[in-house]
């Protein structure tokens, strides 16, 4: 009984500090079959194909699909599609789930052609939890607490590897541990992984079997950021390396590259590093998405898809200062000013979503300092921008409530719309953010967002945001249709608060 006291005294406290109880608003799945994920999917001709109907529901589920195009086949009790589409061209595709409580249907599009990444990648990445500490094993746990957590019911398809898999030069500061020093590339002159990935190939395997992709990262210049092996003057060598272990996902960090062009800022020289490993790419016979990490410089939202799928738009949002809500903001009112560019297959990239369990200073992680509005405000803001949604914090530790952020149909499809429109903005103040997101079916999405730290009332017209009264009106995070207000909003939000809406025009 003391212990239990001493417990409910400490959430008490938690929540006191905090400021605000973090209170679940989407609902449970129901017992029934239900589709999710995207509308739209992309291939190119002739490489594996690999994708996991996302289907929450009462297990067990028994899956079909009409209309796969040749060459495709669905394992119908794991719901896992695998094989190779020869032919160009756009294939429409019915996938079909069924349980005993009832069934579902949902379209997927199949495109086969030349693009890439279609709506924004979901999936997970390891640097904000196990930094430096990251091994095959944790990797492993990553995939299957992806699929035991209902995450990839719902789209999440990507487990990346950060930095530090492959060895350092030498210890140091950076790199303390011997079992990750060791020759950076072997006789023939390929990258070798530290003692803690002893078979690259394995590993991604693995992560295949679930159904899920494998991601990968490196970087231009010599070095990684963290001191690691990088990829420069052996990029195709690395480029079929990377494919032939079978990732499907990598991310490009300008780390030491700096170095490399030192004084040279010229667009070319920005640009070159990440055409040439781009081109490589797309010379593997496997599809392989490519994230530019270089921070926003000179402009990469203006010319990063023609080189790569998504691209960072701003510095890190890591974990600033102790006090992350600036960082999600600072970082998201940057990419927000870029919407004209993102478009099916190029995203602007704000970075991962710092919910959950993440880590501060290379520690075993602790709660995120975003209080409970600040995390709705995060995972829409994001939503509404159609970026990557990369989860970032701790796989094997997520709470009812970070599940529940991540894990909204609803908000994700606001995100995965097979229009591929970024959010614009149609109101911004020193207190107030308004974005609208056009969707394929005609309706909008629109988050009120409260930049001011404490409470307030945000009021916006049907005519300020563009429309006419709308004939129907729904709050995806409650997953239910509102009442329709005669004149527009008006909002009472905490501090750093959100309202998101998806409304349907007469």
């Amino acid at each position: 009984m003391k212990s239990r006291l001493i417990l409910l005294l400490a959430i008490l406290f938690i929540r006191a500090a905090r400021g605000e109880e973090a209170v679940i608003l989407t609902p449970r799945p129901p017992a029934q079959p239900q589709i999710n994920g995207p509308k739209v999917y992309g291939c190119r001709p002739g490489h594996p194909f690999l994708y996991r109907i996302p289907c929450t529901g009462e297990r067990p589920v028994t899956f079909a699909a009409d209309g796969l195009p040749a060459g495709l086949s669905l394992d119908p009790q794991t719901g896992i599609i695998r094989g190779a589409v020869q032919n160009r061209g756009e294939t429409a595709v019915t996938l079909r789930a069924t349980n005993a409580k009832g069934a579902a249907a949902r379209p997927l599009k199949i495109a086969c052609g030349d693009k890439l990444a279609l709506t924004p990648p979901m999936g997970w990445n390891h640097w904000y939890t196990h930094y430096n500490r990251i091994t095959d094993d944790l990797m492993r746990q990553a995939a299957d607490a992806m699929v035991a957590s209902g995450m990839a019911d719902v789209g999440y398809q990507y487990v990346s590897i950060d930095d530090c898999w492959m060895n350092a030069a030498s210890l140091g500061k950076q790199q303390p541990d011997p079992k990750r020093v060791g020759p950076l590339r072997d006789a023939k002159g390929n990258m070798v992984p530290n003692q803690y990935f002893p078979d690259m190939k394995a590993l991604a395997d693995y992560i295949h079997a679930k159904g899920l992709k494998a991601g990968l990262y490196t970087s231009p210049g010599p070095r990684t950021c963290a001191g690691f092996a990088g990829s420069y003057q052996h990029e195709a060598r690395d480029a079929k390396q990377f494919a032939d272990w079978g990732f499907d996902f990598l991310k490009y960090d300008w780390c030491s590259y700096g170095n490399v062009v030192k004084n040279d800022t010229s667009l070319e020289a920005l640009k070159k590093p990440y055409k040439l490993m781009g081109d490589l790419l797309k010379q593997q016979d496997r599809d392989i998405v490519f994230n530019l990490c270089q921070y926003g410089q000179d402009k990469v939202w203006e010319w990063g898809d023609q080189v790569g799928h998504s691209w960072r738009t701003t510095d890190d949002l890591g974990w600033v200062g102790g006090h992350l809500s600036k960082g999600i903001y600072l970082v998201g009112l940057a990419s927000a000013q870029h919407w004209k560019y993102a478009h099916p297959g190029a995203w602007n990239d704000p970075d991962y979503l710092s919910i959950g369990r993440i880590d501060a200073n290379g520690g075993e992680g602790k709660p995120t300092p975003l209080t409970a509005s600040e995390q709705y405000s995060h995972v829409t803001m994001w939503c509404l921008m159609a970026s990557p949604l990369v989860f970032a914090g701790d796989m094997g530790k997520i709470d009812p409530f970070t599940l529940s952020l991540l894990s909204n149909s609803e908000v994700n499809d606001i995100d995965l719309d097979s229009l591929g429109k970024q959010a614009a903005i149609v109101r911004q103040t020193h207190n107030e953010l308004i974005l609208v997101k056009d969707m394929e079916d005609g309706s909008k999405a629109i988050g009120l967002f409260n930049l001011n730290q404490r409470p307030g009332t945000l009021t916006a017209t049907w005519k300020d945001l563009g429309l006419a009264k709308p004939q129907r009106m729904r709050d995806p995070w409650r997953q239910k249709d509102v009442d329709v207000p005669a004149d527009g909003y008006n909002v009472k939000l905490p501090g750093h608060g959100v309202a998101l809406f998806r409304v349907w025009p007469k």
